[in-house]
């Protein structure tokens, strides 16, 4: 490679909601000129997620799939099991864990292909880039695909343990931030919270590795958190690059529809059913790829969506439930009486599609930051019910600091594989309301829509030429090609 040329190494986590925008950043870091990218993952993960890349690369796009087998029996796990929902019992997470960490003999051993390398970006949670990194003597760039607000939040919590000895649900509030941003203890990831599966060793590792990474990308834009960017800069000396949202990325149809996953639905019946609905007038509900509702709880928010009267499209992923699942809609009634307004998408749906349609109104999120994020870029207000990991920090964001969701009033994380233990948590009355405000003709109703509208406009200016995050992409590639010539 000419001494002009970048190549970038990619390694995403492997779990959709981490995979899925390091492609999107794949895409457009190969856009730009004399900049060439490897993206490392596991066979089956460059099969599920290659037909994003397909057209890109046939039209030259100089980005590529490096495969590094996923040690799966030697960490104790079924074959396929190369991605985090595909852990078919949370009693493998650890050995889950251990593989993740066994992927860097893997690439050792095929290093030698694909150098020489410039920079790695590489997913918060593996850890072991930075040893990688420190190795090969390269620089490191962190990737959590979490916003600055979020960010400082989970520095400002380590850093101070403000929320150390206090009942589980007496509110604190979160120090050195920007806004007065009050959480529970019982509301925290589980870096603060531990759930009943141990992971705070992998997650230990990971803050250990974040903090010696010699820069920060975020999947957000300047515009969207701009306190939260200045104080996070100042708190990583500078290095910190906002080049989002990526799921922008990519404007044709085809290739939303396809993001992530084959989509369990036709697009062009979607979007026939989108087109049959009058402007800001569907609720569109979907939890993400990871969460894991239990049934009583589950058919809460169904009957929530049936009495907001709204026409609505509701994405049940129950696989872990789907026979009860599948019983109560059958034999409840439900989706006979919902027929001519809903629309059930069981498995996976092509989400960013159907947010950008004008007939969405709105969306009942679990606040997972790339749901929360495409819902920005479509101008769309958010009904937000948070889970768990940093969601409900992201919800704060959303209806406080942002004032473009209202919440469904959940008050605490129900850990994965803990779901049965949770019980119903949020009724359907609560649901039905939270729907009715956001979706409301009322002067409150039509300021949120309109700040969500804003926001989604400055959202789509970001990423195009003479946008911030454009801006941000271009003074990273000019900071490692600094970085290279200087540490030849």
């Amino acid at each position: 490679m000419s001494p002009n040329k970048l190549h970038f190494l990619l390694i995403p986590h492997i779990g959709p909601g981490h995979t899925i925008p390091m492609i999107d950043m794949a895409k457009l870091l190969a856009k730009q000129p004399n900049v060439t990218v490897t993206i490392a993952t596991t066979p089956l993960n460059a099969t599920r997620y290659g037909p994003t890349l397909t057209g890109p690369i046939e039209s030259g796009l100089p980005v590529r799939f490096l495969q590094l087998p996923f040690p799966a029996a030697e960490a104790g796990l079924p074959e396929g099991c190369e991605s985090t929902d595909k852990i078919p019992s949370l009693d493998l997470v650890p050995n889950f864990l251990a593989a993740i960490g066994m992927l860097q003999q893997k690439l050792e051993q095929r290093y030698e292909m694909i150098k020489p390398v410039n920079c790695i970006i590489s997913d918060k949670y593996m850890s072991w880039t930075g040893d990688f990194a420190d190795k090969y003597k390269l620089p490191r760039l962190m990737f959590d695909g979490m916003s600055c607000f979020n960010e400082l939040c989970y520095n400002n919590l380590y850093v101070s343990k403000a929320y150390d000895g206090l009942p589980e649900t007496e509110p604190f509030v979160v120090p050195g931030l920007p806004d007065r941003i009050e959480l529970t203890r019982n509301q925290l990831p589980p870096e603060f919270n531990p759930s009943s599966i141990d992971t705070s060793e992998f997650r230990q590792r990971a803050r250990d590795a974040e903090v010696r990474a010699y820069g920060v990308v975020i999947n957000s834009f300047e515009e969207l958190e701009c306190e939260y960017v200045k104080e996070y800069k100042k708190l990583r000396g500078g290095k910190v690059w906002c080049i989002g949202p990526l799921s922008l990325c990519d404007s044709d149809n085809s290739a939303q529809a396809q993001r992530g996953n084959v989509a369990a639905i036709d697009e062009e019946q979607c979007i026939k059913w989108l087109d049959s609905h009058k402007p800001d007038s569907v609720v569109y509900a979907c939890f993400g790829s990871l969460v894991r509702v239990n049934t009583p709880q589950l058919i809460e928010l169904g009957l929530g969506l049936e009495a907001s009267n709204h026409p609505f499209i509701w994405v049940i992923k129950s696989v872990h439930r789907e026979k009860e699942v599948e019983e109560w809609l059958a034999e409840s009634g439900f989706e006979e009486r919902v027929k001519d307004r809903g629309l059930i998408i069981r498995g996976w749906a092509p989400q960013v599609l159907i947010l950008s349609h004008p007939s969405v109104g709105g969306f009942l999120t679990h606040c997972g930051w790339n749901s929360t994020l495409e819902s920005v870029c479509a101008g769309v207000p958010m009904i937000t019910w948070p889970q768990f990991a940093e969601q409900f920090i992201n919800e704060k964001l959303v209806v406080q600091v942002l004032g473009i969701g209202v919440g469904v009033g959940a008050d605490s994380v129900v850990h994965v594989g803990e779901e049965d233990r949770s019980g119903v948590k949020v009724k359907s009355e609560s649901v039905k309301n939270a729907i009715e405000k956001v979706m409301d003709d009322g002067i409150e109703g039509n300021e949120r829509r309109k700040r969500a509208k804003e926001l989604g406009i400055i959202a789509n200016g970001a990423i195009k030429e003479g946008g911030s995050s454009h801006l941000n992409l271009t003074l990273l590639i000019q900071d490692i090609m600094h970085y290279t010539k200087t540490s030849s």
